[in-house]
This record gives C-alpha cells, sequence and structure tokens, in this order.
C-alpha cells in the first residue's frame, strides 16, 4: 500500500492541537510544518525556540523533552536542523520542533532552563555537529576528547579525521 503524501499546509493541519495551539498564541514563531505518517513536525524560528517551549509546556501539557538532535544537511543551507521531539503524557501526544541554522551561525537557545534534561542531549549535538547553545551552564564536550579536533558528525568531515 503506498503512503500518503505528506501534509505541509498549514489551514490543512489546524486540526492537530499543537499547531492550532501556537498558530493562535504566535504565528510568527512558527515558519512552517508537515505531517508525514501522522507525525506532526513544526518549523520554528530559532528566536521563538524557547518562548515556543514554555508555550508548549505550560500550556499544552508537553512535559517531557524526549530527544535533541541535529542533522547536517551540507552543502545546502541552512545547513543544520536541531530537532526536539516532545511528548505529552496526559495528552498522549508527540511533536517534533525543528530549528533551521546556518553553518556561520550555528548557535541556538539552550532549552536548559526549561528541562534540564536537555543538557547532556544539547552537549552531545555540540561536540557531534559542533552547534552551539547559548545559555547553556556547561556546553563542553561529551563523547569526545577535550582535545579533539573538529565535530565528527559533520558532513564535510574527513573520513579518517584530521591528520
Amino acid at each position: 500500500m503506498p503512503l500518503a503524501p505528506a501534509v505541509t499546509d498549514l489551514e490543512q493541519l489546524k486540526s492537530r492541537a499543537p499547531l492550532d495551539a501556537l498558530l493562535g498564541w504566535g504565528p510568527e514563531a512558527v515558519q512552517g510544518a508537515r505531517l508525514d505518517r501522522d507525525e506532526l513536525t513544526i518549523d520554528v524560528l530559532r528566536e521563538a525556540i524557547r518562548d515556543v517551549c514554555e508555550f508548549l509546556r505550560d500550556q499544552q501539557q508537553f512535559n517531557f523533552l524526549c530527544d535533541v538532535t541535529c542533522a547536517d544537511w551540507y552543502p545546502t543551507e541552512p545547513r543544520f536542523h536541531v530537532v526536539y521531539h516532545l511528548l505529552s503524557q496526559a495528552k498522549k501526544l508527540r511533536v517534533r520542533l525543528k530549528v533551521k541554522v546556518g553553518a556561520h551561525d550555528a548557535v541556538v537557545p539552550s532549552l536548559t532552563p526549561i528541562w534540564p534534561g536537555a543538557d547532556y542531549f544539547e552537549r552531545e549535538v555540540f561536540d557531534l555537529f559542533g552547534v552551539k547553545f547559548d545559555g547553556h551552564p556547561y556546553l563542553r564536550r561529551i563523547q569526545m576528547p577535550d582535545d579533539w579536533e573538529g565535530h565528527p558528525l559533520r558532513k564535510d568531515y574527513p573520513v579518517e579525521g584530521y591528520r
């Protein structure tokens, strides 16, 4: 059975509670959305990610940050997509938030003031991709040695490392 095509029209996606609530609260924070295989992804402005997460936590009961990860879309710009997976245990809903940042300005506000559990996720993204998290209390490498050159999950990182 073929998969249904992804839905990207915001008007069609307003039936999804998290997106509808965000559009009612701050439509300027939402850059786009996508429903694919019954998974909702909302593109959020970098400057608004912390406010969006506070809103979803406090007003929409998204009480659990499951994961923070990153994808490198080299050579396209914006190069990095920082991805947040949130869960509302009360409503049994999941939502994915995505923030796109360029290679020369790879800085995103830290979510550790909202969810302290973001600490290690953000450190891992910093270590492996080089994306910095503004306001992080202890942003340093977590997996690679402190003297390691570069960020090994970047697509332009040499296969055998720097020599």
